[in-house]
C-alpha cells in the first residue's frame, strides 16, 4: 500500500528520466493497473450541463495526456468529468524528433514540439470503438483532430476526421491552433477557418450524429483576429469553443534558455493571458456555444476563475505532470466550496441555466438545480 502523497515520493525518479519517457511509462503503468487511483469525488453539487449531458463535474483532462486512445478508461478513473483525446491525424504521422518535450518545474509549465504525433484514424477509432462497446463506455468523450503535415488539402483532412469520428465521439475538436505543425495557424484567419468549419458542420449535419463540431483557438491572437473568429464560428453554426491552445509567447519570467526553445508553452505561465482570452470571447459570443477554458488551471483558484471567465468546463493537463494523479479530486474539493459559498456555479456570459443556444448547448446548472 503506497501513502497518500505516494507521486510526491516517486516524481524525482520520474523527473530524472526524459519527460517524453516518463509520460510514457506512466500510460503503461495506469493501463496495467499499477498506480494507486484517487478516490470518486461524487457530490450532486458539482454536476454541470453540457450540451444535454449531465457531467459529474465540469473538469476535464485535455488533449496530450492520453494522445492514442490507449488509456480511455484508466483516464476516467482517474477522477476526470470528461475527456478529449488526440491529437489524431488522419494518417499515422511520427510527429518531431525527439526530444520535443521540456519540463519547466520552477514555471509550472511544459513547453512540447510533438508535431501531432499520431497512430492515424484507423487503430484511434479501432480503439475508441473498443471502449464504447464496454458496458461502462458512455463517458462524454472529444477528439482533437489535426490535419497531417505533408496533406495537399488541409480541409479534406478535418473532413476525413470528422467523418470517421462522428457518432463515435462526442465532440471533435477542430484543431488549427497547435504552434507545431508548419502552417497551420494560418488556417485561423478568416477565409481558411470559414472552408474548415463550414465542411465540418456539414458533415455533422448531413450524417445526422450527435457529434459536435469545437473550435480550439491559439491565445496569441489580435483583436482583428478574435473578431474574425468570433464572426466566422457563429456564421458556421458550431457548438463550442476551446479557450486556448498552448502558446509561442515567452515571458520574461521563463529566463533566456527557455525563451530560445521552440515548442507550444503551456501550464501557469499561460493562465493569465489565456483567461483572459476566455473573457473577451465570452462578451464577443455572448452566451451563444459553450466554452471550454483550459491553459495554467492547477488548483481550484484557477479553475473557478475560467468559470467566471465564461467557460462552461475546464481542462488539465500541464499541472498533473507536477502534482500527479491526486489533483483532480483537491481542485475538486475546492470547488465545492466555492459553489457552497456562490450558491452555484459562475453565470457571466452564460444564458439562464437550463437554456439552450445552437444545437442545445446547455449551460451550468447552478447548485441548487443540479442532480
Amino acid at each position: 500500500m503506497l501513502p497518500p502523497d505516494w507521486y510526491r515520493l516517486i516524481r524525482p525518479a520520474l523527473f530524472a528520466l526524459p519527460a517524453e519517457t516518463a509520460h510514457a511509462l506512466t500510460v503503461r503503468a495506469l493501463k496495467a493497473g499499477l498506480l494507486p487511483l484517487p478516490k470518486p469525488v461524487t457530490d450532486p453539487r458539482l454536476a454541470v450541463r453540457l450540451w444535454g449531458r449531465t457531467l459529474p463535474h465540469p473538469v476535464g483532462i485535455a488533449p496530450g495526456f492520453d494522445k492514442h486512445g490507449a488509456v480511455i478508461a484508466e483516464a476516467f478513473r482517474l477522477g476526470a468529468g470528461f475527456l478529449e483525446l488526440g491529437g489524431v491525424t488522419p494518417r499515422p504521422q511520427p510527429g518531431n524528433d525527439r526530444p520535443r518535450v521540456f519540463r519547466l518545474p520552477r514555471q509550472g509549465a511544459v513547453i512540447n514540439r510533438y508535431g501531432l504525433n499520431s497512430v492515424g484514424l484507423d487503430v484511434f477509432c479501432a480503439r475508441l470503438e473498443a471502449y464504447r462497446a464496454r458496458p461502462d463506455g458512455t463517458g462524454l468523450i472529444g477528439v482533437n483532430l489535426g490535419k497531417n503535415k505533408d496533406t495537399a488539402d488541409p480541409v479534406a483532412d478535418y473532413v476525413l476526421g470528422m467523418r470517421r469520428l462522428a457518432g463515435l465521439a462526442d465532440f471533435v475538436t477542430v484543431n488549427v491552433s497547435s504552434p507545431n505543425t508548419p502552417g497551420l495557424r494560418a488556417l485561423q484567419g478568416r477565409d481558411p477557418l470559414r472552408r474548415i468549419l463550414d465542411a465540418a458542420v456539414d458533415v455533422r449535419d448531413r450524417t445526422g450524429t450527435e457529434t459536435r463540431v469545437v473550435l480550439k483557438i491559439a491565445p496569441d491572437l489580435t483583436p482583428a483576429d478574435e473578431d474574425d473568429i468570433a464572426t466566422v464560428a457563429l456564421a458556421a453554426g458550431i457548438d463550442g469553443m476551446t479557450i486556448a491552445n498552448t502558446s509561442i509567447a515567452r515571458p520574461a519570467t521563463l529566463g533566456p534558455h527557455w525563451a530560445r526553445q521552440e515548442g507550444g508553452l503551456s501550464g501557469r505561465p499561460v493562465f493569465a493571458p489565456s483567461t483572459a482570452l476566455l473573457a473577451r470571447m465570452a462578451s464577443r459570443l455572448d452566451g451563444a456555444m459553450p466554452l471550454i477554458g483550459v491553459g495554467g488551471i492547477d488548483g481550484p483558484d484557477a479553475a473557478w476563475a475560467k468559470l467566471e471567465a465564461g467557460a462552461t468546463v475546464v481542462q488539465l493537463y500541464t499541472a498533473m505532470i507536477f502534482e500527479g494523479p491526486g489533483l483532480i479530486p483537491r481542485l475538486l474539493d475546492g470547488l465545492r466550496g466555492r459553489v457552497e459559498a456562490a450558491g452555484g456555479w459562475p453565470q457571466r456570459h452564460s444564458p439562464t441555466a437550463g437554456a439552450t443556444g445552437p444545437a442545445g448547448n446547455s449551460l451550468p446548472l447552478r447548485a441548487d438545480m443540479a442532480g
